[in-house]
C-alpha cells in the first residue's frame, strides 16, 4: 500500500487520471473520439477559405482604411473666429457628440496632427475640436486617423479614435503573467492554447464566413477544433480529459439545437445592430440567422469547456478518494457540486449580459417601456435567447458530464485490481444521495460480514 501512495498524490496534483486507464477503455474511448476528429480535420480542410475574400472599400465608417498619426501641437483659438469654409471640419470618434450650446466667446483646440504611416507618411492637418467636445488632445498623444482617398485633399484624414496598443499590450502582458506565475506549466499551455484558439478564429471562422459557407456549419467545425486543441493541450490526452470532450460535444449539440429552433420560432433576424448591418452590406451572401446561431454555439464554448472539466475532474477525484465506490455514488456525490456550478454559473451569465447591455436597459427604463415590450423586442429578444439557450445547455452538460465521467471510471477501475487492492464491487452504491463520508454506507453495510473473516485471519496469521 505504501508504494501507492505517491502515486496517488502525484496524480491528485497533476491533473491526471487516478489509476491507469485500461486497454479496453482506451479502445472505447478512441473509437469514439478518433473519427470525430478526423471528422473535423475533413471539415477545415473542405471549409478553409484561404483568407477574407476581397471587396471594394466604401469609404464608410469601419471600412475605412485608418493610419496612425501623431499630434504635434494644440493651440488654443476663439471657436468664434474660426472659418468653417477654411478649416475642415472635425470628424468626431465614435460616440463623441458636439455639444448643443453655443460656442461663441469659447476657446476651442486647434489640434495640428501628423500622419505616421501609410503613403501620405509626413503629411500635416488640422482639427477643431470644442470645449463641449468629450474628448480633447494633448501634444505627443499617438491617434488613429481614417482616410478617405476621395475627399478633397485637405478633407482626407480625420481623427476616428485615440491609439490604445500600449496599454492594452501592458494588460495583456500582466495577464500572461498572472498565468504563468500560478499556473505554471499548466499556465504556460493554457496561453498558447488561447493563442491557437485565436488562430482558428481569425484564419477559419471569419474568412470561412466572409467566403458564404454556412456560419453554423463553420461555427460547429470550428468550435470542435477549439474544443479538442484547448482541452487536450491544456489537460492532457487523458481519459479524463476525453470524457470532458465527450461532455462539451453533447452540450454543444443541444445548445445548436435549441438555438436553431427558438430562433425560428421567435422570428429573429439576427440584424439588431449597425455592425450587423454594415457587415450584410459588404458581404450579401452571409447568412445573418446562422451567424447569431454560430455567434451562440462559439460564446457558450467556452463556459462549457470549464463546466465539463470540472465535473470530471470532481468524479476522478471523489473516485480516488474512495476506490470502493460505484457510479451512482460518485454520481450522487458529483452532483452536490454540479449543482453549486451550476447556480453559479447561471447568475454569471444574466449579469454579463446584463452589464453588457445596460446602455440599452436605460434606454428603455428612460421610455417608461414595460418589461414585457422590452423583453420581446427583437433587439433584447436575440440576447434573451443566446443567454438562455447557452444557460440551458450548460445545465444540461453537468448531469450529461458527471453522469458520462462516473460511467467511465468505474468501469475503468473494474478492470484494474491493483488500483485498489481488496476492495469490493459497490453494492450498495445504488442508494441515491450516499452518506456524506463518500461510500461509509457501504463500508458499514459490510462490517459485521466482514468481522469474522477479518478475526480468523488474525489467528492463522
Amino acid at each position: 500500500m505504501s508504494s501507492q501512495e505517491p502515486h496517488t498524490h502525484s496524480h491528485a496534483h497533476g491533473h491526471a487520471p487516478a489509476a491507469p486507464v485500461s486497454r479496453h477503455l482506451r479502445k472505447v474511448i478512441a473509437a469514439v473520439l478518433i473519427p470525430f476528429a478526423a471528422a473535423v480535420v475533413v471539415g477545415l480542410a473542405v471549409l478553409w477559405p484561404g483568407g477574407a475574400p476581397a471587396h471594394k472599400p466604401s469609404g464608410v465608417g469601419f471600412d475605412q482604411p485608418t493610419e496612425q498619426a501623431t499630434v504635434l501641437k494644440v493651440d488654443k483659438v476663439n471657436c468664434a473666429d474660426v472659418n468653417a469654409e477654411q478649416q475642415p471640419q472635425p470628424t468626431p470618434p465614435p460616440g463623441q457628440q458636439p455639444g448643443g450650446g453655443s460656442t461663441t466667446g469659447k476657446d476651442c483646440d486647434q489640434v495640428t496632427i501628423k500622419v505616421t504611416t501609410g503613403e501620405n507618411a509626413g503629411r500635416t492637418f488640422q482639427t477643431v475640436v470644442t470645449p463641449d467636445a468629450s474628448r480633447h488632445y494633448t501634444t505627443g498623444q499617438d491617434v488613429v486617423v481614417a482616410y478617405s482617398p476621395n475627399a478633397p485633399k485637405d478633407l482626407q484624414y480625420s481623427v476616428s479614435d485615440v491609439d490604445r496598443s500600449f496599454p492594452m499590450w501592458v494588460l495583456a502582458g500582466i495577464f500572461a503573467l498572472a498565468v504563468v506565475a500560478v499556473g505554471r506549466l499548466r499556465g504556460v499551455l493554457a496561453l498558447v492554447a488561447l493563442l491557437a484558439s485565436f488562430g482558428v478564429l481569425t484564419l477559419f471562422i471569419l474568412p470561412a464566413i466572409l467566403q458564404g459557407s454556412n456560419p453554423l456549419v463553420v461555427a460547429v467545425v470550428g468550435g470542435s477544433a477549439i474544443m479538442l486543441i484547448a482541452l487536450y493541450m491544456c489537460h492532457g490526452l487523458t481519459a479524463r480529459t476525453s470524457v470532458a470532450v465527450l461532455g462539451t460535444l453533447a452540450s454543444l449539440l443541444l445548445i445548436g439545437l435549441l438555438g436553431s429552433v427558438f430562433i425560428g420560432w421567435a422570428l429573429l433576424t439576427g440584424n439588431t445592430d449597425d455592425t450587423t448591418g454594415l457587415v450584410h452590406g459588404l458581404y450579401p451572401d452571409i447568412e445573418i440567422r446562422g451567424l447569431l446561431l454560430a455567434g451562440i454555439i462559439i460564446g457558450s464554448l467556452g463556459v462549457l469547456d470549464d463546466v465539463t472539466v470540472t465535473q470530471t475532474a470532481a468524479v476522478w477525484e471523489l473516485k480516488e478518494a474512495n476506490p470502493s465506490a460505484g457510479w451512482r455514488t460518485l454520481y450522487s456525490a458529483a452532483m452536490r457540486i454540479g449543482r453549486d456550478h451550476i447556480a453559479s454559473v447561471v447568475n454569471t451569465l444574466v449579469l454579463a449580459y446584463a452589464g453588457a447591455a445596460l446602455p440599452l436597459l436605460l434606454l428603455f427604463s428612460i421610455a417608461q417601456s414595460d418589461v414585457g415590450t422590452v423583453a420581446t423586442s427583437e433587439v433584447v429578444a436575440e440576447e434573451i435567447v443566446r443567454t438562455l439557450v447557452g444557460s440551458i445547455g450548460l445545465v444540461a452538460s453537468v448531469p450529461l458530464t458527471t453522469l458520462l465521467a462516473a460511467m467511465v471510471v468505474s468501469a475503468d477501475r473494474k478492470g484494474h485490481s491493483a488500483a485498489a487492492p481488496g476492495a469490493e464491487p459497490d453494492a450498495g452504491s445504488s442508494a441515491p444521495g450516499a452518506a456524506d463520508g463518500f461510500g461509509a454506507r457501504q463500508s458499514a453495510a459490510r462490517g459485521r460480514s466482514g468481522r469474522r473473516g477479518s478475526r480468523g485471519r488474525r489467528r492463522k496469521q
